[in-house]
């Protein structure tokens, strides 16, 4: 006996030939009718196999009524808008250190800011990027501002200080963004060269901070509704 997808399958030897059948294959196949139960949490569907040997479940009209049983809710899409930035308040925290690297970043991100109309925009310095989470998560929750730029400048040397700067950093402004409710968008270039960095602070590459201005405006649009 042999075990399917179909049901139970029987090989039952057979003692003459008939014309259908060749007599170097002395087995013929039954199949038992068998149920096939499938379950999920909304819908129980029973499909079974008939007798005789060569039936074959009509797979198209079973895969429409499984299909039927599940029927998608309406889907409702949410996203931001970069089209208006009307009555929206945004902060930026900056930090000093590199500065070569983050005033180019600072002029980029206020050029964007403008452009979309929006100029109510205050520049919070800060020493380094090691400070601007603190930064960032006091002014979001002061429920002043509807968006929070970070913008700062690591550049990689001799020491692993890099790796320590990039990852207290990143977590400080992801944890600003949690704790205050606030968006609070990461405008940090973590490089390994200064070269590389001038080619991202308006160079070649652009510039990431007027990059990271255009995500705060369109978070700031998402976040005018609330996300329940």
């Amino acid at each position: 006996m042999a075990t399917s997808a179909l049901g139970q399958c029987n090989l039952l030897p057979r003692t003459k030939p008939t014309q259908l059948q060749s007599p170097r294959h002395p087995f013929s196949l039954s199949f038992h009718r068998q149920s096939l139960i499938t379950s999920s949490s909304r819908a129980l569907s029973i499909f079974t196999q008939p007798e005789g040997f060569g039936s074959v479940i009509d797979q198209k009209r079973c895969r429409e009524e499984y299909q039927n049983r599940f029927q998608t809710c309406a889907v409702r899409e949410l996203t931001g808008s970069v089209t208006s930035t009307q009555g929206h308040r945004f902060a930026i925290v900056v930090a000093r250190f590199n500065d070569l690297i983050t005033k180019k970043l600072l002029e980029g991100a206020l050029r964007t800011f403008k452009s979309y109309n929006s100029e109510d925009v205050d520049v919070v310095w800060v020493p380094g990027c090691f400070e601007i989470g603190l930064a960032a998560q006091q002014l979001g929750k002061s429920r002043k501002y509807q968006g929070i730029l970070c913008i700062g400048a690591v550049i990689r040397g001799d020491t692993s200080h890099y790796d320590a700067v990039v990852n207290a950093t990143t977590s400080g402004v992801v944890s600003a963004g949690l704790n205050s409710g606030t968006p609070c968008i990461f405008g940090v270039l973590t490089c390994d060269t200064l070269e590389q960095a001038f080619d991202r602070a308006g160079g070649k590459w652009g510039n990431k901070g007027a990059e990271a201005a255009l995500t705060a405006i369109e978070m700031a649009s998402l976040f005018l509704e609330p996300l329940e």
